[in-house]
């Protein structure tokens, strides 16, 4: 039954539905939708069983190009059903159910949220949570694709400042952004621990002097340029089974250049790599 309007004259006609109306111009839409919605979601802990935090959100689908619209509230409505639980298992059903509500080929949603982990100071084990930011972006058509990406903060020690220098190094803050496509379930901790063990120091929130001391050392004596750093998460990675797909990036906000250092690599497992062609890389 078409919505109603009331009229003027008391009576009632039916309200348009503009966004439904025949397109000529013949031009199909990748993706058309809402963003940077902000909704309070229910997520997985690997401790404590679950976390509250609250996403950033974008839900697209994509549009023929007869149509001239797509119905923009029906996005919030998909989302309020799910009533914010957002887990690996749900996101194929949430996607899903999108599609089919927008009658779209293709729909896609992302929640970016930051998640929370208790961590122990190294020396003193003093309790403080640590901020990583994280994505889960999933899609569904004809098949359901799904990746998450963790942003993990870390220090780097720069070996070539270390070789050179008659005492100290520079270091600096640096981002491991993971993103996997996996086969079994991956916990936010493990790939956390995976960019924390493969720097050359974590960061963490609080930290007495103590600990300080032990960071400190600790990167010293682990100097690692952003190179060694992406290498020795690919490594991780190429053995979990769990992962059938990785991209990552290691970006250092460096501390006496005028400019940032990067170094990325994706994988997909199920491609043979240079070396496993016979190729030197």
């Amino acid at each position: 039954m078409p919505d109603l309007q009331e009229k003027k004259d008391g009576g009632v006609r039916p309200i348009p539905d503009v966004q439904s109306q025949r397109d000529t111009r013949r031009v199909a839409i990748d993706r058309v939708g809402v963003t940077n919605v902000s909704y309070p979601i229910v997520v997985l802990d690997q401790k404590e069983a679950t976390q509250h935090t609250v996403a950033t959100v974008t839900m697209a689908v994509s549009l023929p190009h007869d149509y001239r619209g797509t119905h923009m509230s029906r996005f919030i409505e998909v989302l309020d059903e799910f009533q914010g639980r957002v887990t690996i298992s749900n996101l194929e059903h949430i996607a899903e159910n999108l599609r089919v509500v927008l009658e779209a080929e293709q729909a896609e949603i992302v929640f970016s949220f930051p998640y929370f982990i208790m961590r122990k100071a190294p020396a003193t084990g003093m309790k403080s949570y640590t901020r990583y930011d994280v994505s889960l972006s999933a899609s569904k058509g004809q098949t359901f694709d799904l990746v998450t990406t963790v942003v993990v903060p870390v220090q780097t020690l720069c070996p070539c400042s270390k070789e050179i220098s008659e005492g100290g190094a520079h270091n600096q803050r640096a981002y491991v952004e993971i993103a996997v496509r996996m086969k079994g379930l991956v916990w936010i901790e493990e790939l956390v621990e995976v960019a924390e063990r493969s720097a050359s120091a974590p960061v963490y929130t609080l930290l007495k002097r103590e600990d300080e001391k032990f960071v400190t050392e600790q990167a010293y004596n682990t100097p690692r340029f952003v190179e060694d750093v992406l290498r020795e998460v690919a490594l991780a990675l190429e053995g979990e089974r769990r992962i059938t797909w990785y991209r990552i990036r290691v970006t250092s906000n460096e501390s006496i250049h005028n400019h940032d250092a990067f170094a990325s690599l994706e994988r997909d497992k199920a491609v043979p790599g240079p070396q496993e062609d016979g190729v030197d890389s």
